[in-house]
């Protein structure tokens, strides 16, 4: 019996090798590539970092980089030191600046970070509040030839889904003159240019109100407790704090204002009205759907008939009758026959 449990003991000797020292799948190579990528993450996240305060006129610092990433301050100066020997940053007078290498490199995961959410803004059903930390996974998962891919499936488009800018693939970022909401003069019409999407826990406040970018609002009252406006028929009131984190552009003379646009919600049964425009806040598959109904601006639509409980409503399109819940038939925008 004692050779056959020598050679059994053997072969789990060598089985338990094989587990940790195999080159691709072992234990020991997984954990090498898992430590890998997390210091890989911890360097992007600090550049991101680094080059949001340098966009914002900001001092960045050890205790600002260990409170960003959530690390101790003996983790954020072996960061630091690690930055600094990738030439990715140098430190002048006590403060941290990313060298040129190091922005582009920034640029790169904040690219790949705002198309992701505009990505999944367009072509999924996830929800707004996800978008970010969505985005915060796969930022450091994609190649450069993944996200240029990427950017030509969308159009190369020039904003993410919270009004930010996206980087080109060369690095060239426009900066926009905007300001905060609170700043809008009462009476004065603007669009909204960009919402702050972090804290996640403000941004939810934000976004449960509807508010998206592209949206016209007017301000009605302003004091230092509340700040009241309209936007699309409806009234909202936001705390100060709030409303620093919903940035507009004022509208210029010859911008279509849309404050005599209604809803289509808005309509009674066997009233035709005709579309106006589809908010920018129908989106993704959503958006595609009505526009596969042929919802589109000029389309005539009439109410046909209304469920007992008053949502959904059936609606006549191009000879299709089509139902439409309230939080859609909200997002198109029409004008009553008379008016047109």
């Amino acid at each position: 019996m004692e050779p056959l449990i020598t050679l059994i003991v053997g072969i789990g000797v060598l089985v338990v090798i094989i587990l940790i020292a195999a080159p691709e799948k072992g234990l020991w190579s997984r954990w090498a590539k898992q430590k890998t990528q997390r210091e890989k993450v911890l360097v992007e996240d600090a550049l991101k970092h680094l080059y949001d305060c340098e966009y914002n006129n900001i001092d960045c610092t050890l205790n600002s980089i260990s409170g960003n990433l959530s690390i101790s301050g003996d983790q954020a100066s072996k960061l630091i030191s690690k930055l600094e020997e990738l030439g990715l940053i140098v430190r002048k007078n006590g403060k941290i600046i990313l060298t040129n290498e190091g922005r582009l490199y920034a640029l790169r995961i904040i690219r790949t970070h705002r198309l992701w959410e505009k990505y999944l803004a367009d072509n999924t059903s996830v929800n707004e509040t996800d978008w970010h930390n969505l985005a915060e996974l796969k930022e450091h998962e994609l190649s450069n030839d993944e996200v240029n891919k990427l950017a030509a499936r969308l159009g190369n488009p020039l904003q993410d889904p919270h009004g930010d800018p996206i980087p080109s693939e060369s690095g060239e970022i426009p900066k926009v003159k905007y300001f905060d909401l609170s700043q809008l003069s009462v009476g004065k019409f603007g669009r909204i240019y960009h919402i702050e999407d972090e804290p996640g826990e403000v941004f939810a406040q934000i976004n449960a109100q509807g508010l998206y970018p592209g949206m016209q609002v007017r301000v009605l009252e302003k004091s230092n407790t509340r700040i009241k406006f309209e936007y699309e028929g409806e009234e909202c009131v936001l705390a100060p704090v709030l409303a620093s984190n919903v940035h507009v552009i004022p509208l210029e003379d010859n911008e279509e204002i849309t404050k005599d646009f209604e809803n289509l919600s808005s309509i009674s049964v066997g009233e035709e009205v005709v579309v106006v425009a589809l908010s920018k806040a129908l989106r993704g598959q959503q958006r595609r759907r009505m526009l596969d109904f042929g919802i589109v601006p000029g389309t005539l639509i009439k109410a046909q008939l209304k469920s007992l409980s008053g949502d959904p409503t059936a609606y006549e399109v191009r000879g299709t009758t089509i139902a439409l819940r309230k939080n859609q038939s909200d997002k198109i925008y029409i004008k009553r026959k008379e008016k047109v």
